[in-house]
């Protein structure tokens, strides 16, 4: 059964570290599938002359100059702290909302668009209520800690870390729309993102 296209079919893509989300991402921003990418609007808003800096400098003094909000300094201000947490989440959850917004207003001819957002699962229902379908993008545990520990800076216990943050892969692809598996050929992934685009684009 189809629905009645009234706006374009939204598209929620999401992903543990390391498992290939951004390179699935750029492919489907390569079939001129329209991408609204929540870490960029954060950085946007936090950036030199970021529409937040002046609200979070308030709310955190010292944390912010020139080159925009200092992660160090922002991070260490709310770490362990959930009701700083809180506090800066109630600044920039709203503006990248409204970024979300103005998005899907930019685009509303498009058949199809997608809201990359790495922490989909770990907000709750609240993050999952703007999207018709989610897309986990997944690849076996060994590949992803291959992956993830080739970056620079990273170290086992950092990784560990992280996954202990985030919902498990196993539980992502449980309640998951669809999954792209990124432990096969990069070929293989981009003709399972293209599937995908035709298949929802089908739902016209």
């Amino acid at each position: 059964m189809t629905r009645p296209i009234t706006r374009p079919f939204v598209l929620g893509l999401t992903g543990s570290i390391g498992m290939g989300k951004s390179a699935v991402a750029a492919m489907l921003h390569g079939l001129d599938v329209p991408v609204f990418d929540a870490d960029a609007a954060v950085h946007e808003l936090q950036g030199p002359g970021g529409a937040l800096l002046e609200a979070i400098e308030a709310e955190f003094p010292g944390t912010t100059g020139p080159a925009g909000v200092d992660r160090q300094k922002l991070g260490a201000a709310v770490f362990g702290n959930p009701k700083a947490l809180k506090r800066l989440e109630g600044i920039v959850h709203p503006a990248v909302g409204a970024m979300r917004q103005q998005f899907l207003k930019d685009n509303a001819r498009a058949a199809l668009i997608v809201f990359d957002i790495p922490l989909l699962f770990e907000k709750g229902g609240g993050a999952q209520a703007g999207v018709d379908a989610v897309l986990v993008v997944s690849a076996p545990a060994d590949m992803q800690r291959e992956r993830v520990l080739a970056r620079p800076g990273m170290t086992p216990e950092k990784f560990e870390q992280i996954l202990g943050l985030q919902v498990p892969d196993s539980e992502k692809r449980a309640r998951a729309d669809y999954v792209i598996d990124t432990g096969t050929s990069l070929a293989e992934t981009r003709h399972a993102v293209q599937a995908l685009v035709h298949r929802l684009k089908g739902q016209e």
